[in-house]
């Protein structure tokens, strides 16, 4: 029996506009939306009705890059499926994209097959999966076109991690000209790994270990080299590229310069490097290996670039890149060896409020904050607009939050299985009151109602911004 949820008096906030409306919720779907106060709006009853006086309503936020019970560096991330997606719902996310990961020699059936079976029945918010490319070989580019056809329509390559996920340029060409041709959008992480491992190499052998080494071998050139190199081989291919976490201004412009030129290129930025930078890295007593993320965090000085391309649209996108290890019996696995540190920081709780701050400050508007948390992603990863807006039609996920309150992060409070925050002790103004997915309540006025199993894999379309 569906239940009708009566959502009045907030300020509705899309990537396309503002205003102050009720917002009818009926059998898990945005029913209507009508002018509160109206005779349409007074006439509509509902089984609940949620005061949203004062209060911004939200589409759910849509995080297109999650690692959930990844292994990496000899360890798994420390958020499974529930806790993962649980922790999303509380900081206003209720769609998340994960990353399957294929075995290098095994098919991408296997490695997909692996990812539902971690997911299903776990999921407190929908789901949907990319695939990551880790043996680009006859086998896997057939594959390829069967994925695409059941709605995993991403893949991910990688430049960097030689030995694990790394392919070379001639292994990208072929995957891109296969997703020509299949409607598959290739995602790039960017970095020169090859050059990366002389320099980890050549620093550990001048004893140079601590965790702050591991952003200065991790050089920004070697980041905009290789976003350049991804861009020339998209265009050799003829295939559009979404290149993921960009940190540095320099692959920032080289992204722009493609833009200009009218290329179907992409950038996603994550709210570590918008926030955080290498002065983290150099916290002492180790304590920097909480930092440890791949790309790196930069200077502090690249922040303004990266706000600006997300001002511009040169970067559409803000992820998490959520890929948590523990500081205790994870992250100092690299204790005396930097390379040895699980790659990854724990943010799929503080997206929005981060974003929300950014509004705050000055460095977005509102509604570039949904464009950037909700509408883009839906709409890249083919999801919108049935994720990603508020709109009859639409599934009804939907976030009532507060812009006045204030709160402060920190791991004593956050629900990430992670024993520290990224952001710990930073205050920010704004908070998520209530959480709706599918029309089922799953936060109740900072109550966690939700359950493992509420959320649905959801298959994609291709990209929307190549229709």
């Amino acid at each position: 029996m569906s239940t009708r949820t009566l959502i009045r008096g907030g300020l509705v906030v899309t990537a396309a506009d503002e205003v102050h409306a009720d917002v009818l919720v009926d059998d898990g779907r945005i029913a209507a939306l009508a002018a509160h106060g109206t005779t349409v709006a007074e006439g509509w009853t509902a089984d609940r009705v949620i005061d949203a006086t004062g209060k911004y309503v939200l589409p759910g936020g849509v995080d297109a890059h999650t690692h959930m019970e990844l292994p990496f560096g000899g360890t798994f991330a420390s958020d499974t499926f529930e806790t993962g997606t649980r922790a999303a719902a509380w900081g206003g996310t209720t769609t998340i994209v994960d990353f399957a990961v294929q075995t290098r020699g095994r098919a991408l059936r296997e490695g997909l097959d692996a990812w539902y079976a971690k997911a299903d029945g776990k999921c407190a918010i929908d789901y949907a999966f990319h695939m990551i490319l880790s043996d680009v070989n006859e086998s896997s580019l057939k594959e390829m076109d069967l994925l695409v056809e059941e709605g995993v329509t991403s893949f991910k390559l990688f430049m960097a991690y030689p030995g694990v996920f790394y392919s070379d340029d001639g292994q990208i060409l072929r995957a891109m000209q296969r997703s020509a041709s299949n409607g598959g959008l290739i995602m790039m992480h960017a970095e020169n790994g090859i050059a990366i491992d002389v320099l980890v190499e050549q620093a550990l052998a001048r004893g140079e270990t601590d965790p702050r080494y591991h952003g200065e071998v991790r050089k920004v050139l070697l980041e905009a080299e290789a976003t350049h190199r991804a861009i020339q081989l998209a265009r050799v291919a003829g295939a559009p590229l979404y290149v993921v976490h960009v940190s540095a201004e320099e692959a920032v412009a080289e992204l722009a310069a493609a833009r200009d030129k009218g290329l179907p290129v992409f950038g996603e930025t994550c709210p570590q490097y918008l926030f955080l930078s290498t002065d983290n890295l150099a916290e002492p007593d180790f304590e920097g290996a909480k930092y440890v993320c791949s790309t790196p965090l930069r200077p502090r000085e690249h922040q303004a670039a990266l706000w600006r391309g997300l001002r511009t649209d040169d970067l559409q996108v803000v992820s998490t890149d959520h890929c948590p290890f523990c500081f205790t019996g994870q992250k100092d696995l690299g204790r005396g060896d930097f390379s040895k540190i699980p790659n990854g920081l724990p943010g799929v709780e503080n997206r929005m409020d981060l974003l929300h701050q950014a509004v705050v400050d000055g460095h977005i508007s509102r509604r570039r904050w949904i464009d950037i948390a909700c509408a883009a992603p839906a709409r890249m990863f083919g999801l919108y607009p049935k994720k990603g807006t508020i709109a009859p039609g639409a599934d009804a996920d939907v976030v009532v939050y507060d812009p006045h309150a204030v709160q402060t992060i920190s791991a004593d409070t956050h629900h990430m299985n992670v024993d520290y925050s990224a952001y710990e002790g930073r205050t920010v103004t704004g908070q998520v009151e209530t959480v709706l997915s599918r029309g089922e309540v799953v936060v109740d006025r900072r109550t966690w109602t939700g359950r493992a199993g509420h959320g649905l894999y959801t298959p994609r379309s291709t990209c929307q911004y190549l229709n």
